[in-house]
């Protein structure tokens, strides 16, 4: 073995100083007494590119909260029309002998009309591929998404991948994206327009960077908000309506109190309109 491929073994098993830095599986190992003993074990850099049913990645809350707010993005983009599926974080099993099933952090399958309670997705079955993976990158496990994933989703065919990279250097996370066409067959990286988003081609949607979170926005150009704050938009909008109601109300109540402390005192409230 050489020194190089000793130093690449290392890279890839789990730290000795942190073992489940990058997560844990368990795993069945029989004893004498308990037939069904499973013990956890680290996973290793290999582990996470090639995840198994049941395997607990380590991620972190803004690694989170980007991938749930693409994921409620997309979804409601492109389902309600039934032009896509959306998945994420469900482990994909490829068509192709040689190639092992990986778990995107997001894909845009269409083709796909009906959502079932996916676990595994084999495209071999559902005879449909993804168009779009988009992978959020993990400062331990980055290595994975900037260099093997790039061939693997080259090979899978995948029209489009996507990249949101947090280089982990820091205590603040500095993102930036990096995009790959298939063409001919072969990835080429994807141009940043003058905003420095990328086109999601199978989305009709553009993806962008806000300070240190993903943002979509739309074919002219409007930021999508996630979730919360599209409730609080709403809500706000609601509350100023209700306020200028209450205004309007009042206002009439006023005008109708003044006409009859008008007439009261024997005078025309409607004179002045005369």
């Amino acid at each position: 073995m050489t020194s190089s491929t000793l130093q690449t073994e290392r890279s890839l098993a789990p730290s000795a100083d942190d073992p489940w830095r990058y997560g844990w599986r368990y795993v069945r190992r029989p004893l004498p007494l308990d037939s069904e003993h499973y013990e956890r074990v680290p996973l290793t850099l290999q582990d996470v590119l090639h995840p198994e049913l049941g395997d607990c990645v380590v991620h972190s809350d803004r690694h989170e909260t980007d991938r749930m707010y693409l994921t409620q993005v997309l979804r409601a983009h492109l389902e309600p029309s039934q032009r896509a599926v959306v998945l994420s974080d469900v482990r994909t099993v490829w068509d192709l002998p040689d190639l092992r099933p990986h778990s995107p952090d997001l894909m845009v399958i269409p083709g796909l009309t009906r959502r079932e309670n996916w676990s595994n997705f084999v495209v071999a079955d559902e005879g449909v591929r993804p168009a779009l993976i988009i992978e959020l990158t993990s400062p331990d496990t980055r290595r994975n998404d900037l260099y093997d994933k790039v061939a693997h989703y080259e090979q899978a065919r995948v029209a489009q991948y996507v990249i949101v990279d947090d280089d982990g250097r820091g205590a603040h996370r500095r993102l930036r994206l990096l995009g790959y066409l298939l063409v001919g067959g072969v990835y080429q990286a994807q141009s940043l327009d003058a905003q420095q988003r990328l086109w999601l081609e199978v989305a009709g949607l553009w993806i962008g960077l806000r300070g240190d979170h993903v943002v979509c926005y739309d074919l002219d150009g409007n930021a999508i908000g996630d979730y919360l704050e599209v409730v609080r938009e709403a809500e706000a909008a609601q509350a100023r309506a209700t306020e200028a109601q209450a205004r309007a109300t009042e206002a009439q109540a006023r005008a109708e109190r003044l006409a009859e402390r008008l007439r009261a005192l024997g005078l025309d409230p409607d004179a002045d309109s005369h």
